[in-house]
């Protein structure tokens, strides 16, 4: 820290000290929200005020997280729909990236392929739902697919977006110095395109966690979305509830993780 402030002026670390100060009051109101909100839901719960048959409570989310632990199988949906969401995910992102970057190559692949990607964007995923089930079977790959459908076109259309817009005069600058259109796209296009890789990973955890739930709710034997299934079937809303906060928490961290990969490259950058 002392080498990084090591010949800053005296209003640079001032500023400094504002920012951190600034961060760690965002943080705490966060914290702070997010437990008056839940405080709050336990009250009106433990009042009777709302039906807690209905609307559960915080404390009867954790007495289920903690029977479904003691059943043994809480690790085991977390583990099943975690899985088919990463597959879902990783398959999405990198089909789509280096679809996008065959469309950048090929402009005459580019207007073909175009109004079909338009066109399965605006489709309704679930519609090929049935279908995919036939396709891939009963299993996990069936979610996979389906995963894999709705964050593909996501990645393709933001990918191809960020190579689209690298600066012409930059491109032109490069070939003028007789740089060939492999290096151009390793030199400056996939550089430059960092950002939109970033905010697709954003945009494609949402999109993954999706596809897996709307999987499992078509077809599923285990995960968490087959708990919230079972728990409406039942009327064990407190299993949805559990079941939801779970995914909740998992969809966090797997956002968390691309937000800590997006400080680690701009650092990496301005390095």
């Amino acid at each position: 820290m002392k080498k990084k402030t090591a010949g800053c002026s005296s209003e640079h670390l001032l500023y400094l000290k504002k920012q951190r100060r600034a961060n760690l009051t965002v943080q705490a109101a966060r914290i702070l929200l997010l437990v008056l909100l839940l405080g709050l839901w336990e009250l009106l719960a433990g009042l009777e005020i709302v039906n807690p048959f209905i609307t559960s409570s915080p404390s009867r989310i954790c007495r289920t997280i903690a029977d479904l632990y003691g059943e043994g199988t809480l690790f085991y949906h977390i583990g099943v729909t975690l899985g088919e969401t990463l597959a879902g995910f990783a398959i999405a992102v990198v089909g789509g990236y280096l679809i996008a970057l065959a469309l950048w190559w090929s402009e005459m692949l580019r207007k073909i392929a175009e109004p079909y990607i338009v066109v399965l964007n605006s489709l309704p995923k679930i519609a090929l739902g049935p279908l995919i089930i036939i396709w891939c079977g009963t299993g996990s790959e069936a979610i996979i697919a389906i995963t894999v459908l709705i964050g593909i076109i996501i990645a393709i259309m933001n990918m191809l977006g960020g190579f689209l817009a690298t600066d012409k005069n930059k491109i032109l600058l490069l070939r003028s110095m007789g740089a060939g259109k492999l290096q151009i796209l390793q030199k400056l296009v996939i550089p430059s395109s960092l950002p939109a890789f970033i905010t697709m990973l954003k945009i494609n955890v949402g999109m993954a966690w999706i596809g897996s739930i709307m999987g499992e709710y078509i077809v599923s034997k285990a995960g968490l979305g087959y708990l919230i299934v079972y728990g409406g079937q039942v009327f064990k809303l407190d299993l949805v509830m559990a079941a939801t906060f779970i995914l909740c928490l998992l969809a966090g961290m797997m956002y968390f993780l691309v937000v800590l990969l997006e400080k680690l490259t701009v650092k990496n950058d301005r390095q």
